[in-house]
């Protein structure tokens, strides 16, 4: 006779950030930024520099919100013992450098912000999208052109 143990549940990934909103979404910020005040900054944060900007108030960059938000889950699945030994150099590897890289950078969301002052960078704009044919002054492609720029 064979008994089989109960398998326990696997539990879905937790939504990304962008995609919360109302009380889900504060919910979520908040932990988010214990993580980032409590291990990111103590452990990795270093000097801030106009090379390597920081904005104190990151929370204000949706830019930084979705990275960090990534880095935070990509943190909890491969810290937790199930990732094998491997799983912490991994996240230091694929994720931690690339994510601070990108907010670090002196073109990064942080490039206006200074200690003691912080700036939103202005969002480029797009156009509405018109579907070829649908009118809004859109011009039918020319087969003939050489560029479509």
């Amino acid at each position: 006779m064979t008994t089989t143990e109960p398998q326990p549940e696997e539990s879905a990934a937790p939504p990304f950030i962008l995609y919360l909103d109302g009380e889900e979404y504060i919910d979520e910020m908040g932990r988010l930024a214990l993580w980032v005040s409590d291990l990111l900054l103590p452990v990795y944060g270093r000097e801030v520099t106009s090379q390597q900007p920081w904005c104190p108030r990151w929370w204000e960059h949706l830019e930084a919100v979705a990275r960090l938000h990534a880095l935070w889950l990509a943190w909890q699945e491969l810290t937790d013992p199930a990732a094998g030994a491997t799983g912490p150099s991994v996240w230091h590897r694929d994720h931690l450098a690339p994510v601070l890289g990108e907010l670090r950078s002196p073109t990064g969301p942080f490039a206006g912000c200074k200690e003691g002052s912080h700036r939103v960078k202005a969002v480029p704009k797009a156009e509405p999208y018109v579907a070829p044919g649908a009118g809004g002054g859109q011009k039918e492609p020319d087969p003939y052109e050489t560029s479509l720029w």
